[in-house]
């Protein structure tokens, strides 16, 4: 990702993710050129043969002592600027992948994900990590993300951001309830990790 990519990314989130998505949540250029300078590597984007961004993917570096200790999605990453990021790290945290409608199912997800997992060896860290939505919790009809998330990983229901990620591989491990304002999720963030 590069400075010239900035604006078609915050196009992009503001697509990927409609109302009732917060549009304060979603990333701003100060945001995306501290993600630039922190950590270079890890942000990456998808380019249509116009070189318009139909994709984007972002990721920090966490210490992972600081990743288990299951903190809300605000104080784990620092903030939309990654203060929390930590060069000596060894866990590779994905923070987001948007994916342009138009451009969806045609495998630019899977290939963000091979990208994290090829970082994985080449940089040399222990695991990715991410903490991922569970949007269609709210419509589940069912009152525990716990039991909702269970029954995802186990095929008997299908959430549109979480499946397609336990189809990539990773792997899940818990619920952490209360992590981010998100009410399609019901505050809950599914955790997700893959390790080396």
């Amino acid at each position: 990702m590069e400075p010239c990519h900035f604006q078609g990314v915050i196009e992009l989130q503001e697509l990927a993710f409609p109302p009732p998505f917060d549009r304060e949540l979603l990333w701003k250029e100060e945001h995306l050129n501290a993600h630039t300078m922190k950590f270079p590597m890890g942000q990456v984007v998808a380019l249509d043969e116009s070189k318009q961004v139909i994709g984007s993917c972002s990721n920090t570096v966490l210490d992972s002592d600081w990743f288990d200790r299951e903190l809300p999605w605000k104080d784990m990453v620092g903030g939309y600027s990654l203060n929390s990021f930590d060069a000596d790290g060894m866990t590779l945290y994905g923070l987001d992948i948007s994916v342009h409608p138009n451009f969806r199912r045609q495998g630019i997800g899977r290939e963000f994900y091979k990208y994290r997992l090829d970082e994985l060896l080449l940089l040399g860290y222990e695991r990715y990590a991410t903490t991922c939505r569970i949007p269609d919790f709210s419509m589940s009809g069912l009152d525990d993300p716990k039991q909702y998330c269970r029954e995802v990983d186990q095929g008997i229901r299908i959430d549109r951001t979480l499946s397609p990620l336990l189809k990539y591989g990773v792997n899940f491990r818990k619920i952490l309830a209360d992590h981010w304002d998100d009410p399609e999720s019901g505050n809950a963030a599914a955790s997700l990790e893959y390790w080396i």
